[in-house]
């Protein structure tokens, strides 16, 4: 697909099809009900997933304890994507997806994108296109295989397997799907909610030196790539200028890291020991501070999310028409990295992050995640740490920003403030002790790992391969 016909082709996609979203009361859902015993939220099936309450003990940030709403949701789905060379590029098959909770509606998805509940034919449905091959990998080229968290506030211990994979057979093309090379993702990423969330983490995955990789996200480095040295790839680097080389430079190039990869690992388990987490799954309906109306499940205070309900109608899903809760949020989001010169090399602020559905109590967040809205009336010592430097950063050094949206299926309309802001040399080397600043190979290496780096923190790396 040639670059200008794509966005035709998307919007020709978000008006050929009939899509209806409409909110509706708890009690026009079909399948899904309140049990009397607990308050939860669940499905007539018992699967897809369920809305229960959790009560949180922990020693890290200011609130040691509360309760809230959270989605259980304990199927390892699929995040796919399926790739195949014409002439000689790599390209990707992605698709036109429609999400309920979707901004615009449709977003450019992976090729599948899919729970257990939804490839198993729980709600009776058609079955995902393009999912056999992901079902059978024996005939394809693995280039990414991890399982990754989703979003750890919201969901409690939630993984999807991202997986990119290579076909050389032919692949019939359906009319909601089209072939794009890296190079024209990564354009797509710069432009605001156009790449939903799943797409983004999976893509995140990518590591930048992959040879079959660099027609697109490295395209100006000679083929040395596929195994670089220092000089060679110091050389290829010194013909390109700006942000974009010292990227470069921090991903593949010859590098002076602040930190041994050794270092970050005992820094993490460090942190892990430091940190307790205790999270018990409790009834909703004893949730504190959180009421229930006919309309949604809302916090006292009018501040983070809410549980809504829709309706929904959409012609071109496995299932035509249904019902379901989303998380609706209350304000938008920032989601920041800042980073910095050290020893010549661009080095990334990280965070060791504690939220209330992670796997293992700690991952690694960006240097700045949360709905500012929830901090307007905070006293600025009990504000995430950098919050007000990231809101008040000067234009000039904001290297990309673009808005991008949560996951549809679950969210309605979140979206979040993605930048990365480039600070000068007075911004202090000193951190405080669950930060640290680490390089973008460093980063990299840490996203090939299970749980390692939040959906947050690879949703924005998605983007810096094309800066």
């Amino acid at each position: 697909m040639r670059n200008q016909d794509f966005m035709p082709w998307l919007e020709n996609h978000r008006r050929a099809r009939r899509f209806r979203v409409k909110r509706i009361p708890f009690e026009e859902m079909q399948a899904w009900s309140f049990e009397r015993s607990t308050g939860n939220l669940v499905h007539a099936s018992g699967r897809f997933f369920s809305v229960e309450g959790i009560w949180v003990s922990t020693n890290f940030g200011p609130v040691p304890q509360w309760s809230q709403p959270i989605i259980v949701q304990p199927e390892i789905g699929i995040l796919g994507i399926l790739t195949k060379k014409f002439n000689g590029v790599l390209h990707f098959l992605m698709q036109a997806k429609m999400e309920p909770g979707n901004i615009d509606t449709v977003q450019l998805a992976p090729t599948v994108q899919a729970t257990r509940s939804n490839f198993t034919r729980v709600h009776r449905g058609k079955t995902p296109p393009y999912l056999d091959y992901f079902l059978d990998l024996a005939g394809s080229r693995v280039l990414v295989d991890v399982l990754q968290s989703e979003q750890g506030a919201r969901f409690l211990r939630k993984r999807n397997r991202n997986l990119i994979i290579e076909t050389t057979g032919d692949v019939p093309l359906r009319e909601e799907y089209c072939w794009l090379t890296l190079g024209q993702i990564g354009q797509l990423v710069r432009a605001d909610n156009i790449l939903n969330m799943d797409a983004r983490t999976v893509l995140s995955c990518i590591p930048l030196d992959a040879p079959e990789l660099q027609d697109a996200t490295i395209s100006q480095l000679p083929s040395v790539l596929a195994e670089p040295t220092a000089t060679d790839v110091g050389a290829s680097l010194d013909s390109l200028e700006g942000f974009r080389v010292d990227l470069l430079r921090s991903a593949v190039g010859p590098q002076h890291p602040m930190h041994a990869f050794e270092g970050i690992l005992h820094w993490l388990t460090q942190l892990k020991f430091r940190y307790e987490l205790d999270v018990e799954r409790i009834p909703l309906k004893l949730v504190q501070g959180w009421r229930r109306t006919d309309l949604q499940i809302e916090h006292e205070d009018g501040k983070y999310f809410t549980v809504i309900a829709v309706s929904v109608d959409a012609d071109n899903r496995e299932v035509p028409s249904w019902t379901q809760p989303l998380i609706k949020p209350c304000q938008e989001g920032i989601v920041a990295f800042l980073v910095k010169s050290i020893n010549g090399t661009l080095h990334f602020l990280v965070q060791a992050k504690v939220e209330p559905g992670n796997f293992d109590t700690v991952e690694i967040a960006p240097t700045v995640q949360c709905l500012t809205g929830s901090y307007q009336r905070v006293r600025p010592d009990r504000r995430p740490p950098f919050l007000e430097y990231v809101l008040n950063a000067p234009s000039e050094r904001v290297r990309f920003s673009s808005l991008q949206s949560e996951e549809g299926g679950r969210f309605f309309h979140e979206q979040n403030r993605n930048i990365i802001i480039e600070v000068d040399g007075s911004f202090p080397y000193e951190v405080p002790v669950n930060y640290l600043w680490v390089t973008l190979r460093q980063l990299r290496q840490l996203v090939k790992v299970n749980n390692y780096v939040n959906v947050q923190g690879r949703c924005l790396l998605s983007c810096l391969g094309y800066l």
